[in-house]
């Protein structure tokens, strides 16, 4: 029954522990033969018997336990090396989309926006800006709707020229991050030449922290405008922090990162048990007259037999979304072809099968595929 027991804990737990823990018990029953040895004096031997039956007893268990690990470790591997398509519990050949909406919480334009797409039923996640001041929008509609499944869209610039955001810590706890004015850099080049590594990971933490607290029952991260991915050492600490909170995270696909000599931080990510999507959809359309064909265009390509995610921005055609952001017709339309019935109709044609975040974050935490409800 112990043996049992200890096999379905190892089953659950990384290849280091695994290596460490067996280390351990050789090092343990190395010890008692030692002292089995020491206790070899001429003087000693009258009760050296029992002792002598004891050790070859823990040689044996240790023995038995040494082949029960063995095998488990190659159903492990046998179970790693499966897709993660067919580790989410779909055949082998399933499409398989995570639809996810940025920038929630920007701007009130574009969370309503997103919340009006989230309910409409096609998108299946979102990531909110912490820093933001629509915020306090996202964490309501979080406690009300259990079923939405919110991320962290961590945020380390503000690139909008008449408006803008800076730290949940404040330009005192993490000054390298912002510029006079107070403000997060406005571009990726802007932070890589001025702030400190340390200083941005405290940062993103406390978005995550502050998400948590408010009620957000967090589902992944990923990176506004890529900012704690396009450098090595940040992309390295975005995967720690992932594994840290114990929560998937937006990785691109080997396609894109072959590209830059990342495939080293996908392996890193495998090697800590976090999730991430097998293809990232990052192409843009040349005009938006013909954005709706685009689309349909663009889902038709998606790839049997692996997790794909496609993200979106959300907005409306408000005074308001005008005036913050120059992307507004981009948001609004895209909006308006995932809010749409014909939209769902489409993919459903396509047999392409919708998850969430939540189901790589389960599989992530329990090992098993998710059970899933309507939505």
């Amino acid at each position: 029954m112990q043996l049992a027991h200890t096999a379905l804990e190892w089953y659950g737990i990384s290849s280091d522990k695994r290596h460490a823990l067996l280390h351990t018990k050789k090092e343990s029953l190395m010890r008692e033969v030692q002292e089995f040895h020491a206790a070899q004096q001429p003087s000693q031997r009258i009760a050296t018997k029992d002792r002598k039956w004891a050790v070859r007893i823990r040689v044996y268990r240790f023995l038995v336990f040494s082949a029960v690990m063995f095998s488990l470790t190659s159903l492990t591997q046998a179970e790693e090396a499966r897709s993660l398509v067919e580790r989410l519990g779909f055949p082998k050949d399933t499409r398989v989309v995570i639809l996810n909406a940025d920038d929630f919480g920007m701007n009130h334009g574009g969370t309503a926006a997103t919340i009006q797409a989230l309910r409409a039923g096609i998108l299946t996640s979102a990531t909110v800006m912490v820093p933001c001041p629509w915020f306090p929008m996202v964490v309501q509609f979080a406690k009300e709707n259990l079923w939405a499944n919110i991320g962290v869209h961590t945020v380390l610039t503000s690139e909008w020229v008449p408006y803008k955001w800076g730290p949940v810590l404040g330009c005192g706890t993490v000054p390298s991050l912002c510029t006079e004015e107070g403000y997060f850099y406005s571009d990726v080049v802007g932070v890589y030449m001025n702030a400190k590594l340390d200083e941005a990971e405290r940062e993103v933490r406390a978005q995550i922290d502050k998400a948590l607290k408010a009620g957000i029952d967090v589902t992944h991260i990923d990176a506004h405008m890529g900012t704690m991915q396009f450098a090595r050492t940040y992309h390295e600490r975005y995967i720690r922090i992932a594994k840290d909170y114990n929560l998937p995270c937006r990785i691109a696909g080997p396609d894109i990162m072959a590209k830059f000599n990342g495939l080293d931080m996908i392996a890193l990510a495998d090697s800590l048990g976090v999730l991430h999507p097998d293809v990232l959809v990052m192409d843009d359309p040349e005009v938006l007259e013909n954005l709706e064909e685009w689309w349909k265009n663009r889902l038709a390509q998606v790839e049997p037999g692996k997790v794909t995610e496609i993200y979106i921005h959300c907005g409306d055609e408000s005074e308001e979304m005008k005036t913050t952001t120059n992307s507004w017709k981009r948001r609004l339309l895209d909006t308006q072809f995932f809010s749409k019935p014909e939209t769902l109709a489409y993919l459903e044609s396509l047999n392409i099968v919708r998850i969430s975040y939540r189901d790589l974050r389960e599989l992530q935490r329990t090992g098993q595929a998710p059970r899933r409800s309507g939505r």
